[in-house]
């Protein structure tokens, strides 16, 4: 049996890497997007353990609702994307500051 301990280090890691991949890169929006998935994978990686931890299936319950609310958000911002780079033929999130239409 892997000790809760090992999920909290892999949740930090995960949370760190997203926070770092947000700070370092600000132009790309693509991996701005995945830094934030990263963020929303690493919380739910601790709602899962501590579940499993604690024996309550709540916490299953909230990372589903959690997932399918990031599912959702991720379809809606490639959409945007896909609007944006069509319009500016960049991705570039310097050059999108304007949202003059």
């Amino acid at each position: 049996m892997i000790p809760l301990s090992h999920y909290l280090i892999l949740g930090a890691v995960l949370f760190s890497i997203g926070v770092v991949g947000i700070f370092l890169n600000r132009k790309n929006l693509v991996i701005l997007l995945m830094s934030i998935e990263l963020l929303l994978l690493a919380v739910n990686i601790n709602f899962i353990a501590f579940s499993h931890y604690l024996a309550d299936i709540a916490g299953q319950v909230f990372v589903f609702f959690i997932l399918t609310v990031a599912a959702a958000e991720i379809a809606i911002g490639l959409a945007i994307l896909i609007v944006l780079f069509r319009a500016r033929h960049t991705i570039n999130v310097d050059q999108l500051d304007s949202l003059k239409g």
